[in-house]
């Protein structure tokens, strides 16, 4: 990512190269370790009933799903640590202005991307294609999500835009966290905007998700 962005004019942005990386470093340690591997996780518990014999028992529908999000929950949690850590110290990373909005951000996204993998897990058939259904997401955030590329350096309808999806409002957060500036307004947006997101998932989730093996 440093190799990428390094060509970036970051000038006029309030960004440093070092909390750019650290920003699209959660950012990607969310969508990998926790969307990507969760989308799996529940397409194949689906196919071997597993998900069917547990609603069998006493535990809701939200708790099965949120049990089984447990473990990935905690590996995306470790990775956004260690990236915390390892960036801070190779790319000379000040301390953080705000760590609470860095803390709210990345509180978000875990919460987010579990309720946008039970979504895509709805529409997924199989375990082979458990692959692939995640990828616009992924390339979606990692190319208009500000990850890679801030989105003070779009055209303004561009960033107006991503400005709106999923994964925008959390990396804003994030990179708050070391920047201090985001106003009060501006972070109430991003709560709303990465809720509304959540909560659009889980609907979405609770409608069309089967707990039968798709035919």
């Amino acid at each position: 990512m440093a190799s990428f962005a390094q060509d970036i004019d970051l000038q006029g942005t309030g960004l440093s190269l070092g909390t750019l990386v650290l920003a699209g470093s959660i950012g990607m340690a969310l969508v990998l370790a926790v969307y990507t591997n969760l989308v799996g996780v529940y397409v194949i518990r689906r196919e071997e009933l597993v998900l069917k014999r547990l609603r069998a028992g006493e535990a809701t529908d939200n708790e099965i799903l949120a049990g089984a999000a447990v473990p990935a929950l905690l590996m995306g949690l470790v990775q956004c640590v260690l990236l915390v850590v390892s960036v801070s110290l190779t790319m000379d990373v000040p301390a953080p202005e705000a760590p609470y909005l860095a803390v709210l951000g990345v509180a978000l996204g875990l919460g987010q991307m579990v309720a946008l993998a039970a979504a895509t897990a709805a529409y997924t058939k199989t375990a082979e294609s458990a692959q692939l259904t995640p990828m616009p997401m992924m390339l979606v955030s990692m190319m208009a999500s500000g990850l890679f590329v801030p989105l003070e350096v779009m055209p303004d309808q561009v960033a107006a835009v991503c400005e709106r999806l999923p994964l925008t409002p959390v990396i804003d957060l994030v990179r708050a966290g070391w920047t201090g500036d985001m106003g009060a307004g501006e972070v109430l947006a991003a709560v709303v905007t990465a809720t509304a997101w959540t909560v659009l998932a889980w609907w979405t989730m609770r409608r069309r998700f089967p707990w039968e093996p798709r035919r």
